[in-house]
């Protein structure tokens, strides 16, 4: 039997954030190899999103990419046609998953966005109240 430690927030965590707010939850990850920033955490949606900026700063390639075939709605509430989709490793610590993100051409403050299914095959906990992600890890 594995013995996982307990992933918990407590008081501590509180110290390094201004409180009342309602502040999005956005971290660094590293992705396709480089680090990151302005990748939102968010609990709400299923849809793994890559927005066009991050995409040519990775230097990906069209080829890169697979169909997809729906429709999204944006921040600014219009229907956007995605580009396609693509499959990259994205990394915390020692822990990487292979996301399929969707990637988009529209307006974003974030070059990313990952969702539950991300923080799940992470094993881990997300506080937007601490603006905190916690994962256990061997390092």
């Amino acid at each position: 039997m594995v013995v996982r430690p307990t992933l918990s927030f407590s008081d501590e965590d509180k110290a390094s954030t201004l409180q009342p707010h309602d502040d999005a939850l956005v971290v660094t990850l590293r992705i396709g190899g480089y680090d990151v920033r302005r990748v939102l955490v968010d609990q709400g949606t299923r849809a793994e999103i890559m927005y066009l900026n991050l995409y040519k700063g990775l230097g990906l390639k069209p080829r890169d990419l697979t169909n997809y075939h729906s429709s999204l709605v944006g921040f600014d509430g219009k229907v956007v046609i995605p580009i396609g989709q693509i499959k990259l490793p994205v990394q915390i610590g020692s822990k990487v998953v292979e996301v399929n993100s969707i990637v988009m051409d529209a307006y974003s403050p974030y070059t990313a966005i990952v969702v539950r299914p991300w923080l799940h095959a992470m094993e881990a906990v997300s506080s937007t109240l601490l603006l905190k992600v916690k994962y256990s890890s061997s390092d």
